[in-house]
């Protein structure tokens, strides 16, 4: 029972009452934005910043992508998606698009449209993940998916990435080491955020042999799939598994077709697992609006040249950047990365990438991004994203390299 205000029977009136916030599961009472919320609070103050920080382009979302949402909207198409894993015009699209990507047929049914990258990996461990189980990830990693384990109720074990020869490189040993009969995943992204590590095919065929041999799920995050220098895509687990193997491949429309904020990715699973999948996407989004389904299906079909110039974009982003950089004899660069969007650096004199974040910042007006984000091995460095116009980041190292020198 409850009193005339609303308090239990019984309880004083003039006692305050406990914040809502103690009444939260336990599970989540402890998360927390990774944000740079302080940086970003003085880059408002200082005025004429660079923002380097975010994981993402400057370019806007082309018109051709653009105009079929439009018209998609003036056809009408305001109303629920039938099909809670996609319509079926963009899954039939998705279906080609990676049969010709990665050699091998991959069946419609085994792609599920998701609202982002983020709700695809939410699914893909809420598929797979049981309460008090462990999922295996390398690190440094973008630091939503340890939280997102966490999230769903998994303990995370981070397994380092090895630093060699300047490089970063799986270490197979470690990930074997970290796993127990309590594992239910192992997680990477590739190339990933923030290194721009790649799994070669033959670190992902061990990944795979490994899975297979323990019944072990392998979730690969391909997000930055596309943005790689050596081909037309970086190898993918799609391109060696069986369509009934453990594996569950992330993706989305963000990156490489400059839609960040359409929230439209989508996730490849076994055909068996189909009907759960779309299960789960009733319960948790009801499916994703016919209109951005118009605009991400044009972007699979026709975006071939968009996605052209966001790689080439990267590239020559990484390029101007190492060579500006490498003029700085304080700068700690590691190998080229062979993919994604980032330059990943460190100082020799500064170990504490908050507070070398702090001082270019005040002495550059550039905002970057601490690496202390995205897990202990990354703590000492940087993280800049080079997806913008040229001019602007030439600017930005200039300032950088001017600032550092002194």
């Amino acid at each position: 029972m409850t009193s005339d205000t609303g308090a239990p029977a019984g309880y004083p009136r003039n006692l305050p009452r406990p914040p809502a916030a103690e009444r939260v599961r336990p599970l989540i009472r402890d998360l927390s934005t990774e944000n740079i919320a302080e940086l970003a609070v003085r880059a408002r103050e200082i005025g004429d910043v660079i923002p380097l920080w975010y994981g993402e382009g400057d370019l806007v979302t082309p018109a051709f992508i653009r105009d079929a949402a439009k018209a998609a909207f003036d056809a009408g198409q305001t109303f629920y998606v039938p099909d809670m894993r996609g319509a079926p015009a963009l899954t039939q699209a998705l279906a080609a698009y990676q049969t010709r990507l990665h050699g091998r047929p991959i069946a419609r049914e085994r792609s599920t449209v998701t609202p982002g990258g983020m709700q695809a990996l939410a699914l893909a461990l809420q598929l797979v993940l049981d309460p008090g189980r462990n999922v295996v990830y390398l690190e440094p990693q973008w630091p939503n998916i340890a939280n997102l384990i966490h999230l769903s109720g998994g303990e995370g074990r981070a397994v380092p990435l090895a630093f060699r020869d300047g490089d970063w490189r799986l270490d197979m040993d470690a990930v074997i080491a970290a796993c127990d009969a309590r594992t239910t995943a192992i997680v990477f992204s590739t190339p990933a955020n923030p290194t721009g590590w790649t799994a070669s095919r033959e670190d992902l065929a061990a990944l795979l042999a490994f899975g297979r041999e323990r019944g072990i799920w392998i979730v690969s995050d391909e997000v930055y799939n596309r943005l790689y220098w050596d081909g037309p895509s970086a190898p993918s687990i799609l391109e060696i598994a069986e369509d009934e193997d453990l594996v569950l491949s992330i993706n989305s429309f963000s990156k490489a077709w400059a839609m960040t904020g359409w929230r439209v990715g989508w996730l490849v699973h076994p055909l068996s697992v189909a009907p759960q999948l779309a299960a789960m996407t009733q319960y948790m989004n009801s499916g994703i609006a016919a209109t951005i389904q118009a605009g991400a299906t044009v972007a699979i079909e026709q975006g071939e040249e968009l996605v052209a110039t966001m790689r080439e974009r990267c590239r020559e982003g990484v390029d101007l950047a190492y060579a500006a950089l490498s003029q700085v004899p304080d700068v700690r660069l590691p190998t080229k990365p062979r993919g994604g969007m980032y330059v990943f650096f460190s100082l020799a004199s500064e170990p504490d990438s908050a507070i070398a974040c702090r001082r270019i910042l005040e002495e550059a007006h550039v905002g970057l991004a601490p690496g202390w984000f995205f897990g202990a091995p990354a703590r000492p460095y940087l993280r800049m994203c080079v997806a913008r116009d040229p001019v602007q980041l030439e600017s930005a190292l200039d300032r950088m390299v001017a600032a550092l020198r002194s």
